[in-house]
């Protein structure tokens, strides 16, 4: 399973998210999109831990918590839809 996790600030980088997620076990990758044109960051990421157990924990707790200012969205990411329709995914 993969984590998204939305509302994120723009000033977040991979090493925040690290720190963040570590607590919650041993992180397989970390994906932190950034616009194509611009280069700056889109506001979400995906993590994926490798433990799924983990994962599930991330979730109840930091699903609504506040960090860097923003209140985060953390849940199960959704697969990428065929037809390149925009849906966050890994």
């Amino acid at each position: 399973m993969t984590l998204y996790i939305g509302n994120l600030s723009y000033e977040a980088t991979e090493n925040d998210l690290r720190e963040v997620f570590e607590k919650y076990g041993a992180i397989r990758r970390i994906v932190l999109p950034v616009d194509r044109e611009t280069g700056k960051r889109r506001g979400f990421a995906f993590v994926e831990l490798v433990d799924e157990t983990q994962e599930a924990v991330a979730i109840d707790d930091l699903d609504g918590a506040t960090w860097l200012g923003r209140v985060l969205k953390v849940n199960k990411a959704k697969p990428k839809q065929a037809g390149g329709q925009s849906n966050p995914a890994f």
